[in-house]
């Protein structure tokens, strides 16, 4: 008789067992007070995912010979591999983890191309730049909705490209702060 209710106890947790992974894929909007974005998150296995995303970001040019301080509103493409770390205990919390709503570690690669820039100053240029940042960060779901917040922070180096896009001699340590809103459209999980 034990046998039979231990096979009956094994059973029963395969069967109700829950899958706490990230989702297969999804694609949302983000806005924040420093830009905004169009990403895509598809899964590479159960708590690792493949974030790319293109937007515009307002970015500070500073030029210490002449004085050609200028904020602008430059293109970003941004690849980042994210490791979910905490998606299984938040799950198994009860907690809401739709849209792989999650802490997260990742390495942010963003490269700045020079195709134009969205300022008020006349002939204002920006050089290829690629930024490699380590980061730490949470996404969370704003109720039952598609809705989500993300908050994070790094700190990396960003390089400076010539235009023969090869490696110049400057560049600089950089700080990556981000707080976001967005929308997530499509999602491979049921709410």
């Amino acid at each position: 008789m034990k046998k039979i209710y231990i096979l009956f106890l094994l059973s029963a947790h395969t069967i109700f067992a829950q899958d706490y992974s990230v989702e297969k894929s999804t694609f949302s909007f983000q806005t924040g007070l420093v830009g905004f974005w169009l990403n895509n998150e598809s899964r590479l296995s159960d708590k690792f995912t493949l974030r790319t995303e293109i937007g515009l970001d307002v970015f500070t040019q500073k030029d210490n010979e002449k004085s050609a301080d200028f904020d602008a509103l430059v293109p970003v493409i941004t690849f980042e591999p994210r490791w979910y770390y905490n998606l299984e205990k938040r799950g198994t919390a009860g907690k809401n983890i739709h849209n792989n709503g999650a802490n997260f570690v990742t390495l942010m690669v963003s490269y700045r191309p020079d195709w134009f820039v969205i300022t008020g100053i006349e002939n204002a240029y920006l050089n290829h730049q690629v930024a490699i940042v380590p980061k730490w960060g949470i996404k969370r779901n704003i109720g039952k909705s598609d809705f989500t917040y993300e908050l994070g922070a790094g700190l990396g180096y960003n390089f400076m490209l010539n235009k023969k896009h090869s490696f110049d001699d400057s560049g600089e340590v950089w700080l990556d702060l981000h707080a976001r809103i967005g929308y997530t459209f499509k999602s491979s999980r049921k709410k």
